[in-house]
Order: structure tokens, then C-alpha cells, then sequence
């Protein structure tokens, strides 16, 4: 079967015959998947799975951002290892690059961005619509009529109350450790977008954002190399790659193909601007974790300002190990769950392993509480809207009315439960000041208290400040976080931070009587109901 890779000025409407406006290779590649791309800019102007198109709506292609403007765009064949065909493009300080393999039917791409010329990073797979299964139901397919709810991109549709977005995965595999690709399906084609390891990426493994849109009129597929929305890490800049548009007869992608398996020793030789192969990494091998808890995942992540890499760790025992590692010195983090319980520093060498003796993690959960509301993971589980998998409000706006109220009772300790009666979220125009009953023995009201708050993200400079009866405490410093939207597109996800707050004896009530605790959201920022100042609450305890 006839491959055809055509590099034609697209913007001049061209029949084919007039190839010699470009570059045309008609070789024998035994595949089925034909893509083109247009010399003026170096979009994905055309790909044809066995002769059908599926790139493309109102004039769009496929390309990084929003398209760039006139671009340098080169080719190159190579016969060895194997049958190969490079498209390079130039725009700027960002070099995006095409490459064709012989017989097979992937699109692999590579992007690097010297600056930040371009304020973000993604790669967008516009496609012909409604070629591919979905339901109207999917947290991302906004069906009409959509009514605004915010910024244009996030909709609510009149028929069902349902609020849709393309920032909504709607899936358990939201973060991006979770899931290797994002794609499209029939009963006869595959259409995948496999990620990249991210390593340049930021967010870390955790991180949550949009990976794929649909309407009635259009399709996007996208690959996040840097988005802002939420993130607390800073911009990378240099090679980010490779991921690959796949194509297959309707089944899955090949697992080879997942960025945590692939090999790209064939690679090495095509010239790929600031290219690192297998032997210019390192690796980190951990030998084990102590103290784990039952039932809990422990992830081993490494960072620095040129590079992200994770790795989950063994159930028993905790043993870990990440490849591929560029050399540098990295923070090594270790989470349970999504809560940071290590920290330390790990050197990497290029083509050598660091050993890392057995870690011994600083777990909140293991200071015993009087009292406590939710658990110490790093995540709002377990809070009234987060009670089911996967949590609503990763796939739906807070105003969305298949949610329960964000005001529920007060919660009384020893009585109520954080599922009904203590919100994962609190903003300042909506739901402020949450109240908490406790009661306290007659030894215990002689003494001193300690209160600990954990958020996981918070959002306008939300910071939570209590008093219990008559006892107020100072107003917290507030926590390091994105400066953009975050609890209202789909991810409670940004920095964790515990708030703590030393409470006198004078504070507390006479044995048997409640106290009352409440919870107060203050901030410098002001804002309306979803987008006031908030936060996303991981646990509450009373030490």
C-alpha cells in the first residue's frame, strides 16, 4: 500500500501535479496513514487514514497553539536504520518537527521552545467532527444549545443542566500520570494522540488539564507541553518529544508506543535540535519506602527547573526506579497518595544509576488527632461533592447542578460526616464561614490545642482563618499558587500547604459544651461566587 508524504503550498490551492511548488515522496512505506504539510507555515494541512481524511474544520489545521505565522520549513530522508522522512519547521525560537517511519501509521512530533515568545505550549489535533463515537453525556462535548457559564470555554447545556468544558476530562484518568494517550474511536478507525513523558513539561505527575474538545461542528485532540491554567511550576523551555499522532483499525494503541516504553534509539542520528539519547541520561533507583500505609500509592517524583520525571512506587516495600533521567541535581519528592511526605536532594549522572538508601517519610497522618475531618492525602476525597470516583468537580463546573449544596449543615463532630456536611471547597462569595461543633472533656479544656488546615490549591489568595467562640487567631500568611483560574476548571491541584493554628486553653468552653470552630476564607483579592478567593480543603484536625 502506497504511503505519500506531500509537502505542498498548501495556501495556494495546488493540484498535485504541481508538485514542483514543493516537495513530493511517493515511496513504498507499507502503511496506510498519508499526511501532508504546508511549506508556508507548517501546519498538518492534510491526513488521510486508508484515503479518508480527518484533519481540519473551518479552515483550521493541526498545529502548535493557534498556528504559526511564515515559517522555514525543511525536509530530509534518511535510509538508515530505517526508511525515514523529517520535517523540520522554524518559527522563531520554536522549532516544531514532523518525522515519518517506514510501515507503520504514526505521526511522530517533537517541539522545542527556546523562550517564552509563545505564553503556552500545546499541540492541537483539529478533526473533521462527528467521524468518531462519543456521547453526548462526555464532560467535554459541549452539544447544543450551550449557554456561557465562564470565559466562553467552559458552557452549560439548557436541556440537562450539564456543565461541559474542554478543560473537563471526565475520566478517573484526569492527571497525568494517569493516562498515555487521548483519542477518538470507531468500529473501523483509532485515532490516538500518545503523550510525551513531559519531561519539560510542568505540573509534575499529578497535574490535570484539558485533553481533548468536541462540538457538533468540531474535534480537538491536544497534547500539553506547557499550560498555565493551575500550574505552580515553572515554564521549561527545550525539547519536548517525542509523542505521535496513531492511527489504528479501531483497537487500542500499542503499548510500545506509551512514552514510558518506547524506544527511540532511532532517533539519534537525524539531527534533532538538542536531542539527549539514552546514553547522555541517568537513572534514580530508591530502595524502598518505610512505614507505608496499607492500601495507599507512593510516588517518587524528581524535579528541577529543567526537568520533570515520576515513578510509582512498589506496593510492598516501596521500591522505585526512574529512567531516562537528564543529568542534573533534582529535588527527589515522595508522595503518598498526592500528599509530599519526603524530600531530599538526588544528583544524576549521564550513564549511571543514583542509589537512594531507604526513606523514612514525615506523614501527617501518623500525629494522632482528637478529632479530624477528611484524610491527609493531598486531595479534597472524601468532602461533600468529592465523595465518588472520579470526584465531580474534576468534570464539572461548581455551579453544575448535578452537585450537592456547598452549604450543607454544620458539622458536628463525633456526628456528622465530611461527605454531607463539609465542603471540598470554600470560596468567599459562596459558602464562607463553615462551622464546626466539638466538645471537649474536662482535661482537655485545661489545656492548649493545636489546629491544623491542609489545602491543596487555592485560588485568588484564598487563606483559611478560624476562631473558636470568642478566640480569633492572626490572619496566615498566604500559600504559593497559580495566579490563574483553578478550582472552577476541573483541578483542585496546585500546591500543597498546611495552615496551623495554636489555640489557647482561655479559647475553649466548659466540659460537655460545644465549641464552635469557624472557618473563615480572607484574602487581599476580591471576585464573584466561583471566581471569588478560595480554597480546596485536604483535611481539617484538632491536635
Amino acid at each position: 500500500m502506497k504511503c505519500l508524504i506531500v509537502l505542498l503550498f498548501a495556501a495556494l490551492n495546488l493540484p498535485l501535479v504541481f508538485a514542483a511548488w514543493g516537495y513530493t515522496d511517493n515511496g513504498n512505506t507499507g502503511a496506510s496513514l498519508v499526511f501532508s504539510i504546508d511549506t508556508t507555515n507548517g501546519d498538518l494541512s492534510s491526513i488521510k487514514y486508508k484515503g479518508k481524511e480527518y484533519n481540519g474544520y473551518n479552515r483550521k489545521n493541526s498545529h502548535i497553539q493557534s498556528g504559526f505565522g511564515k515559517s522555514d520549513v525543511k525536509i530530509q530522508q534518511f535510509t538508515t536504520p530505517a526508511n525515514i522522512i523529517k520535517v523540520t519547521v522554524t518559527y522563531g525560537t520554536i522549532i516544531q518537527t514532523y518525522i515519518a517511519r517506514y510501515g507503520n501509521n504514526n505521526i511522530y512530533m517533537l517541539t522545542r521552545k527556546g523562550d517564552n515568545t509563545v505564553p503556552a505550549l500545546r499541540y492541537i489535533v483539529r478533526m473533521i467532527a462527528n467521524q468518531f463515537d462519543k456521547s453526548t453525556n462526555d464532560a467535554d462535548y459541549q452539544d447544543t444549545p450551550e449557554t456561557p457559564v465562564e470565559a466562553q470555554d467552559i458552557t452549560r447545556n439548557s436541556a440537562t443542566t450539564f456543565t461541559k468544558s474542554k478543560h473537563y476530562s471526565g475520566a478517573a484518568d484526569g492527571r497525568t500520570m494517569d493516562y498515555d494517550y487521548v483519542g477518538r474511536t470507531s468500529s473501523s478507525v483509532g485515532m490516538f494522540l500518545i503523550r510525551s513523558n513531559h519531561e519539560k513539561a510542568s505540573g509534575g505527575p499529578f497535574f490535570r488539564s484539558l485533553l481533548r474538545r468536541a462540538t457538533t461542528a468540531e474535534e480537538d485532540l491536544y497534547e500539553i507541553l506547557y499550560y498555565n491554567m493551575g500550574t505552580t511550576d515553572p515554564e521549561r523551555f527545550g525539547l519536548q518529544g517525542p509523542y505521535l499522532l496513531s492511527f489504528t483499525d479501531g483497537g487500542a494503541p500499542s503499548t510500545n508506543l506509551f512514552a514510558r516504553r518506547a524506544e527511540y534509539s532511532w532517533m539519534d542520528n537525524l539531527g534533532i535540535t538538542d536531542w539527549v539519547p539514552a546514553s547522555g541520561r541517568g537513572y534514580v533507583s530508591g530502595v524502598g519506602i518505610s512505614n507505608m500505609k496499607s492500601g495507599h500509592t507512593y510516588v517518587a517524583g524528581l524535579s528541577n527547573a529543567n526537568a520533570q520525571y515520576w515513578g510509582t512506587a512498589a506496593a510492598s516495600g516501596g521500591a522505585y526506579r526512574i529512567n531516562g533521567v537528564l543529568p542534573g541535581t533534582y529535588t527527589l519528592r515522595i508522595y503518598r497518595d498526592e500528599i509530599e511526605v519526603s524530600t531530599r536532594s538526588v544528583d544524576v549522572k549521564a550513564g549511571a544509576g543514583t542509589a537512594v538508601n531507604t526513606i523514612t517519610p514525615s506523614d501527617p497522618s501518623d500525629t494522632t488527632a482528637i478529632w479530624k475531618i477528611g484524610g491527609w492525602d493531598g486531595t479534597p476525597a472524601g468532602f461533600t461533592n468529592f465523595d465518588t470516583t472520579p470526584m465531580k468537580p474534576t468534570y464539572m463546573h461548581p455551579s453544575d447542578g448535578r452537585l450537592a449544596s456547598w452549604n450543607p449543615p454544620n458539622y458536628i463532630v463525633g456526628t456528622s460526616n465530611a461527605a454531607s456536611a463539609m465542603p471540598g471547597y470554600m470560596w468567599v462569595d459562596v459558602n464562607n464561614d463553615q462551622l464546626i461543633y466539638f466538645k471537649l472533656p474536662a482535661a482537655q479544656t485545661a489545656t492548649s490545642h493545636k489546629v491544623r488546615i491542609g489545602i491543596t490549591e487555592a485560588f485568588a489568595g484564598g487563606t483559611p482563618k478560624i476562631s473558636i467562640n470568642g478566640w480569633t487567631s492572626p490572619n496566615p500568611a498566604a500559600s504559593s499558587q497559580a495566579s490563574t483560574r483553578s478550582l472552577t476548571v476541573g483541578t483542585y491541584r496546585g500546591t500543597n500547604h498546611m495552615f496551623t493554628y495554636d489555640v489557647p486553653a482561655s479559647a475553649f468552653l466548659a466540659a460537655g459544651e460545644y465549641n464552635i470552630m469557624k472557618i473563615t476564607i480572607i484574602s487581599g483579592s476580591s471576585g464573584v461566587t466561583y471566581l471569588s478567593p478560595g480554597v480546596s480543603l485536604d483535611a481539617i484536625d484538632f491536635l
